[in-house]
């Protein structure tokens, strides 16, 4: 029995033994079960290189945008101001209309003639030297005139 017992446990430490070969060399060879595949739930990114003139353009836009939308709101603000001088404006031009109606009205019943518009002038200097002279006077003629209308402006 004890031969028995002895080829027993040989022959169970010889199936163990070859378990253990086939295990290790089924594994050794698979690619399935040495493969790593981690997965990835978040996209791993690293950040772009930058040059200087990329961040001094990004520098130079963030400041036109910020100066465009201050000069936006100075100009909605002067559109308010513009839109109230406008409105008075309009009210000073209807005060004169008004004031212009009724001065007509008064020299109509005083009998008094409307002032003569002035024709047009001119736009050419005259280069005549006679009528440049017959229109100046000379100094003593003007002090002649002042003296002889002492106290009475209306005469010059």
């Amino acid at each position: 029995m004890r031969a028995k017992k002895s080829i027993f446990g040989i022959v169970a430490g010889v199936i163990v033994c070859v378990s253990v070969v086939w295990y290790c060399t089924s594994i050794e060879g698979s690619d399935r079960a040495y493969k790593v595949r981690p997965e990835i739930r978040h996209e791993i990114r690293l950040p772009e290189y930058r040059t200087d003139a990329a961040r001094a353009i990004d520098a130079y836009e963030r400041l036109i945008e910020r100066y465009m939308t201050l000069t936006e709101r100075d100009l909605s603000g002067l559109k308010v101001d513009m839109s109230s001088v406008a409105k008075m404006l309009e009210s000073i031009d209807g005060k004169l209309t008004g004031l212009s109606t009724r001065m007509s009205r008064i020299e109509h019943a005083l009998g008094i003639e409307p002032p003569k518009k002035p024709g047009p002038k001119d736009p050419r200097p005259n280069t005549d030297d006679r009528d440049d002279q017959a229109g100046l006077k000379s100094s003593s003629d003007i002090s002649d005139e002042v003296g002889k209308g002492a106290g009475d402006f209306r005469s010059l």
